[in-house]
């Protein structure tokens, strides 16, 4: 048995990558198997592939959000070819792709190899990810807020303001696909999230939506202890249902990517919505996203 190989992928990758994926069953849009996903990690994030017994046997990415030393790193992807798991191909893309000492994450998928993986790469388990659907029918937008079209410039610049980060790419990324239409919501006329929906047939629904923090920061939400949580939870809250019921799907399903804990997650289940499958959020730190705030892209965070 040879070593694995660990290269930085290029375009000429791109077909080897798709039959990586479609062996690990990623055949959906937004996956290894859609040149338009594995382009924009390439511009815009590392990808590696692993050759192995003479043909590219894995593939796995990262996305840094942020800069300088705060940065986080995101693992996208990091996905073997059934035929040769136990060659140390996995442990070797993760020990290209991930700078120790830094600050990671990932959703993990609940396969045995995956968390073992990621725990000796210094990474904990606290939460998983669910992946909601349910009819948009079934919701009401709550009372006072308002959901508008934005350009993925308007989103990026609106979530740069809140957070310094600048997804401004990966707006114009998630908005170019199926559906893409970045958003924002407001209450009483105040801008309080902004983010993307889009993807193709039961992926449809919201991308990733970031929340403006003097909202629901409970020590700016007008009030001062249990008062002050319970207010920004019911705007963390809300700004997901506004979103979810302006959307208009063809099937009239759509999709939203929560953590666990998040306060939009009773409200869907109660309006008949469904967890059709489950992620663990997996990083250095837990403390990199709020599981009661954040809207994540289960891909790029």
């Amino acid at each position: 048995m040879t070593d694995p190989r660990i290269r930085d992928a290029d375009d000429g990758d791109l077909d080897a990558i798709a039959r990586v994926a479609l062996a690990t069953g990623q055949d959906e849009e937004w996956s290894g198997s859609d040149p338009a996903y594995i382009r924009h990690l390439l511009a815009h994030g590392r990808v590696v592939v692993a050759e192995h017994a003479g043909e590219v046997a894995g593939f796995g990415a990262t996305r840094r959000i942020g800069s300088g030393p705060a940065a986080v790193t995101m693992l996208c992807d990091l996905f073997v070819s059934p035929r040769s798991h136990g060659a140390g191909i996995g442990q070797a893309m993760l020990a290209a792709l991930w700078q120790p000492g830094t600050p990671r994450m990932t959703f993990s998928s609940l396969h045995a190899h995956a968390l073992p993986l990621y725990t000796r790469a210094g990474l904990d388990a606290w939460w998983p990810l669910l992946y909601l659907t349910g009819d948009v029918a079934a919701l009401r937008s709550p009372a006072g807020w308002a959901v508008s079209a934005a350009t993925a410039a308007g989103a990026g610049a609106l979530e740069r303001d809140w957070t310094g980060i600048d997804r401004t790419a990966d707006h114009q990324a998630w908005a170019a696909r199926p559906g893409g239409q970045p958003v924002t919501a407001s209450r009483a006329g105040q801008v309080l999230a902004a983010g993307t929906a889009g993807g193709a047939d039961e992926e449809y629904g919201i991308v990733h939506l970031a929340l403006d923090p003097a909202g629901t920061d409970p020590g700016m939400a007008g009030a001062g202890g249990r008062d002050g949580a319970r207010a920004a939870d019911e705007t963390a809250r809300d700004a997901v249902l506004a979103v979810l019921a302006s959307l208009d799907p063809p099937d009239g399903r759509a999709r939203a990517c929560l953590p666990a804990p998040h306060p939009a997650v009773r409200p869907l289940l109660a309006a008949g919505w469904r967890c059709g499958d489950t992620d663990l959020f997996m990083t250095t730190d837990p403390a990199l996203l709020d599981p009661r705030r954040a809207v994540p892209s289960p891909a790029l965070a």
